[in-house]
This record gives C-alpha cells, sequence and structure tokens, in this order.
C-alpha cells in the first residue's frame, strides 16, 4: 500500500511539473507580440533590424522633414540628433504631430524606412516619451524646460 501512495504523488508531481511548464510556454507565446523593444535612430543605424522585428523608435520628427500627401499617408524623419531615420505612417495622423516635436513610432525596418503602424505624440508643450528623452540625454543634446538657468 505504501509504494502506491508513493508512487501516486510522484505521477502528481509529475503532472503539476507538466501543467506549469505547459501554461509557462503558453503565457510566453501570449506577450511574444505584445513586447516591442525601444531604439533610438542611432542603436537602429548600428545594429540594423530584420524587417519582421516590430520594435518601438523614439526621438524628434526632424524640422523640414515632413511631408504629408493628399491621401493618409504621411512622410518623415525621426533624430536623436547623432542619427536621422527615414519613416513613413498611414493612417490617421495625431493632431499633435508636428516637426520639432518627440514621437514614439511602432513598426519595422523595411527597406531603409521605418514603416510606422502607429505613431504618438506629445500631450502638452512640456512632455516628451520617457524613451526619447533618455535617448537624447545620451546624445548629450536634451535640456530639462523645469531646470534653472545656469549663472541665476
Amino acid at each position: 500500500m505504501k509504494s502506491l501512495k508513493k508512487t501516486r504523488r510522484i505521477q502528481i508531481i509529475i503532472v503539476a511539473f507538466v501543467a506549469l511548464a505547459v501554461s509557462t510556454a503558453l503565457i510566453g507565446y501570449a506577450m511574444k507580440d505584445g513586447i516591442n523593444y525601444f531604439k533610438s535612430p542611432t542603436q537602429v543605424v548600428e545594429n540594423t533590424p530584420s524587417p519582421s522585428e516590430v520594435f518601438r523608435i523614439g526621438g524628434l520628427v526632424e524640422e523640414g522633414s515632413l511631408v504629408i500627401g493628399e491621401s493618409e499617408t504621411i512622410k518623415f524623419r525621426i533624430t536623436d540628433t547623432a542619427n536621422t531615420i527615414d519613416a513613413i505612417f498611414t493612417g490617421v495622423r495625431p493632431d499633435l504631430f508636428k516637426e520639432g516635436q518627440g514621437t514614439v513610432a511602432t513598426g519595422s525596418f523595411v527597406n531603409g524606412v521605418f514603416v510606422a503602424t502607429e505613431i504618438l505624440a506629445k500631450h502638452d508643450e512640456n512632455y516628451m516619451p520617457k524613451e526619447v528623452v533618455d535617448a537624447l540625454k545620451d546624445q548629450g543634446y536634451y535640456v530639462d524646460p523645469e531646470a534653472p538657468a545656469n549663472g541665476s
């Protein structure tokens, strides 16, 4: 009788382990499309991603680069002041999306052009996405608008 109880316990432990492994695999599979890594234009230039990789890119919309056509397609350039990436987006452009402003776009890098499926723009005059601020700080370009001026 004792060996039957021991066998039953081992079977329960094995079933629990298999169930845990299967559930972990299913969670990982479900999350793979929901995870988008952030990259700056410099990171994209230094390590070109594959066309199938979906990621977020952030920086400033370069002055003089925004081209709005008659259709819903817009062309623009995203810069972190060190490097610049050509981008294209088809869809409804956010009202606050304009040149010289911070933006984060989700999409993929195909044939040297970032094809955006979604673009986000700032929501007031002081806001810039954290990832964009960090990328600009790394380049030594970002100046905090709320920081006191030197010499005052």
